[in-house]
């Protein structure tokens, strides 16, 4: 049986991959050499891909014609698809904050999380490819840990323990991933159907006010038809964005006022 010290299963294990994964994430880069090509510039042109075309449109060959170079040559500077995407998502994410004071700046922590809110809605609207990345692991590069500390810092010493403090920004930037993805969900409707929203609701509510007659629908009906008239749609974004926040704050402020 291999042991803990076995050759064989170091050579097998993902962790040299990963150390150099966050290396390249923190800038050691190989020197762009004669091309001039450089992570800098790959990272760019795959932005530009994502952004236009998404996620899925990312590929190396695809970057590598971006660039007007052969495909082979990105590997000297990027390993693959996987550490591309890291790259690209951290350098976005360098695009929220002037500083790690910016959020604390805003005001008051309410003020400040709201801040960061519209920043973070901001980016997904920017590059919706970032509703794409699902990971239970954070993407540790230099921007995603600045954009850590300065959502942190308008938390601290108000009353929340650090595990609190790290709980109630994730719920809060979970509640505006939520919200974008709703929005990115309304966009594509639009675009595969050629009608807006409005238009939308306006071909199924009178249908929907006729075929609705079940007495057990009263109350689905009635708030539907309350939303529809509201927002001419069956949902809005950013309403719901806007409530679930408040809400979200008010719940922390309570949690802080009972101690």
């Amino acid at each position: 049986m291999q042991g803990e010290g076995d050759p064989a299963l170091a050579r097998s294990s993902p962790a040299p991959d990963l150390a150099r994964s966050i290396y390249l994430l923190w800038g050691h880069h190989p020197s762009p050499g004669r091309s001039g090509l450089s992570v800098t510039a790959i990272v760019a042109a795959g932005i530009e891909i994502a952004d236009a075309d998404g996620l899925d449109a990312v590929s190396m060959r695809k970057v590598a014609n971006h660039l007007g170079v052969g495909a082979m040559s990105l590997y000297a500077h990027v390993p693959g698809k996987d550490e591309l995407t890291a790259l690209m998502v951290d350098s976005v994410h360098g695009e929220l904050y002037e500083d790690v004071d910016a959020a604390a700046r805003a005001g008051d922590w309410r003020a400040a999380m709201k801040f960061v809110v519209a920043q973070n809605w901001a980016l997904y609207e920017r590059h919706p490819w970032l509703l794409d990345i699902r990971s239970s692991r954070p993407n540790l590069g230099p921007n995603i840990s600045r954009k850590y500390e300065t959502e942190l810092r308008p938390l601290d010493g108000i009353g929340l323990s650090d595990i609190e403090m790290d709980a109630a920004l994730t719920l809060v930037l979970g509640h505006v991933d939520s919200a974008a993805r709703a929005r990115r969900s309304t966009v594509r409707a639009q675009a595969e159907s050629g009608m807006t929203d409005a238009e939308w609701w306006g071909v199924v509510s009178p249908v929907l006010s006729q075929v609705m007659v079940d007495d057990d629908l009263v109350l689905s009906a009635r708030v539907g038809s309350a939303v529809g008239a509201q927002f001419n749609a069956a949902q809005n974004p950013e309403h719901a964005l806007a409530f679930g926040l408040d809400t979200i704050l008010d719940g922390i402020q309570a949690r802080i006022g009972q101690r």
